[in-house]
């Protein structure tokens, strides 16, 4: 308890002197060391402020550039696309054309079978593989190689519409993309310290796994518009294609169609021709036959003529038979009398000639058949040429498309 109201101890003059001094000497510092501090933090904020005000300036230049290389690729993309999608439309008209040309080509190949059906039709010696048939055949044989061409060339240009949709499609996508990264800088461009909505993300930092670098970035836009301008390039050079096949087409079809136009026309005047000669060499049978008829009435006349002289001959002869004893003489009258009938029986006998002229018309009338036939033939050819194939022939047209 004594202790502890003894009296704090208590301290020199100089001790008192040293601690002012103390205190003031570690002020002095104290306010030395914080005027430094301030003056270094003032330097580092205004250093600070002008990296930060530097760095984001470089990064609105950048945001900028790169607007400006988006911008760049999506005017390159978009005219890509215009040229690929320009071309596509061209090319369903080419596809169009090819369709109206392969379906002409049915009622050609349809005519010409049915013409070489038909001309089955024909009868007797007519029957012939002609060069009406040849040249048929050979025009059968070209539409159907025509018919086998376009098909294949459709085959092709629905391909390169394929691919060119492929290409527009590739072209979409990446415009699309770009669209939303356009959309994107534009609002990180727009974006100030001052911008109400600007926020801390504490993810900013992470970089995906499916970030690209700016090289594949470009190489992957320029992959997709030297696609679309290859397929255009192939596209193009089909259309020069299809120009080609369809010029060359109907002028091979219009070409070998005269041709047979031609021959039928030339076969044609060649069975009216054989027609005409049959015609007059029936006129002339005729004729003859009518000739031979006369004839064979004559013959037949003169026969029966001689009946009266032969009848009074031989009755005379019988008569004088009965004359009696010595006057059944072998006079001049008994002589002549037979005379006259041998004569008369010779006269008739060379008259069998009768038998010939009847075989005669007989032939005249198998001839007169025949020929008649024949000219059936004829005409069963020339209706068959020129009414029933050159007819239907004259509907068909070989038009260019």
């Amino acid at each position: 308890m004594a202790r502890l109201l003894q009296a704090p101890p208590k301290f020199h003059l100089s001790e008192w002197d040293i601690a002012n001094k103390m205190q003031c000497a570690s002020t002095e510092s104290q306010k030395s060391r914080s005027e430094r501090m301030i003056a270094e933090s003032r330097r580092l904020r205004d250093e600070i402020e002008k990296t930060t005000q530097k760095t984001q300036s470089d990064v609105n230049k950048k945001i900028e550039q790169r607007r400006d290389e988006i911008k760049f690729w999506k005017q390159e993309l978009d005219n890509k696309l215009e040229q690929i999608v320009h071309e596509t439309e061209v090319l369903l008209t080419f596809k169009t054309r090819l369709e109206k040309a392969l379906e002409s080509c049915k009622e050609p190949l349809d005519v010409a079978q049915k013409c070489l059906l038909r001309r089955q039709r024909r009868a007797g010696i007519d029957l012939v593989h002609d060069e009406v048939e040849q040249e048929l055949v050979k025009e059968a044989e070209v539409l159907q190689g025509v018919i086998a061409l376009l098909e294949r060339t459709l085959e092709q240009t629905n391909e390169q519409i394929r691919l060119n949709r492929s290409a527009k499609y590739n072209l979409e996508m990446d415009l699309k993309d770009k669209f939303t990264a356009l959309t994107i800088d534009d609002y990180c461009a727009s974006l100030t310290n001052n911008t109400p909505d600007i926020r801390y993300a504490d993810n900013a930092l992470k970089i995906e796994g499916n970030f690209v670098s700016p090289e594949d970035w470009i190489d992957f836009s320029n992959m997709n518009v030297e696609k679309a301008e290859k397929q255009r390039n192939n596209s193009l050079a089909l259309r020069a294609l299809i120009d080609g096949i369809l010029s060359q087409t109907a002028s091979d079809m219009r070409k070998q169609r005269e041709t047979v136009n031609v021959v039928f026309r030339n076969r044609v005047k060649e069975v009216k021709d054989a027609k005409n000669k049959l015609e007059t060499l029936l006129a002339m049978v005729m004729d003859e036959t009518a000739s031979q008829e006369k004839n064979i009435a004559a013959l037949k006349k003169a026969i029966a003529d001689k009946e009266g002289p032969v009848k009074v001959a031989q009755t005379r002869l019988e008569a004088r038979n009965h004359r009696p004893n010595v006057e059944l003489c072998y006079d001049t009258v008994q002589y002549r009398l037979t005379s006259e009938v041998q004569e008369i029986t010779k006269n008739i006998q060379r008259q069998d000639t009768l038998a010939q002229a009847e075989t005669e018309l007989k032939a005249l009338s198998r001839r007169q058949l025949s020929l008649e036939e024949e000219i059936q033939v004829k005409e069963n050819t020339l209706y068959i040429d020129e009414v029933l194939c050159m007819q239907m022939r004259e509907s068909v047209s070989i038009n260019n498309f």
